[in-house]
């Protein structure tokens, strides 16, 4: 008699809990190729929209014009556009209200480092999940194994005469859920790693565009009060 070894077949003559096991791997692997496109389309989005931003800013255009476009753009701003309307926005009231200058420049640098911590903490979410897939499904994998492992010995000891053959779909089965466990862990390993990088990169250009637009308007305000 021959055993049917086929991949299909092996999966559907699996124990209720191994099959478990392989339906949570391949739910946690498609979930985490999804939120892997959305996180790649989200960080090229914010890095393009701030490329673009701050080449416009540099060009030596009014600032107060530039915050007009922003404040008139249909789409929420973000990254350095994002810094940048939270930061004049806050400038600009307080020299409306006659602060002293410093004053003016503390509110505009704090208004702007409360909306870094806000884009990276929007541009980290979900991150969590991708680190949690990788270093949980091998484990999660595992247990499918012995268990699957574990059957197989079980039945084994119910004959009188065990072979090989008898106890192989068992493990062949047991063995899929470990590398179900790899396949999801290994990409979202890749991807969390990459993306964080990623991250990182977008904060630190960040917190050059304010320390550079925070001496801009500490010249302005400078230049007004000689005048």
């Amino acid at each position: 008699m021959t055993t049917d070894m086929s991949f299909l077949q092996l999966v559907l003559d699996a124990s209720g809990v191994v099959q478990l096991v392989m339906l949570i791997l391949i739910a946690a692997s498609i979930a985490s190729w999804a939120l892997m496109y959305a996180k790649w389309r989200q960080l090229r989005s914010v890095r393009d929209v701030s490329i673009d931003f701050e080449s416009q800013f540099w060009s030596g255009g009014q600032v107060s014009e530039l915050y007009r476009e922003v404040q008139q753009n249909e789409e929420a701003p973000a990254g350095s556009e994002r810094m940048f309307a939270a930061g004049f926005g806050e400038y600009a009231r307080l020299r409306k209200q006659g602060h002293n200058p410093q004053h003016v420049l503390d509110g505009a640098q704090r208004a702007m480092r409360i909306s870094l911590s806000r884009e990276t903490d929007r541009l980290d979410g979900s991150l969590s999940f991708l680190a949690t897939v990788g270093s949980v499904s091998p484990y999660v994998g595992l247990f499918g194994t012995v268990w699957g492992i574990m059957n197989s010995f079980r039945a084994l000891a119910e004959v009188h005469q065990p072979t090989l053959g008898l106890v192989a779909p068992g493990i062949a089965e047991a063995l899929i859920a470990t590398a179900l466990g790899l396949f999801a862990a290994i990409p979202a390993v890749i991807a969390y790693n990459r993306f964080n990088n990623e991250v990182g990169r977008l904060e630190s250009r960040f917190e050059n565009f304010i320390e550079e637009f925070t001496a801009l308007l500490h010249r302005q305000l400078h230049a007004r009060a000689d005048a």
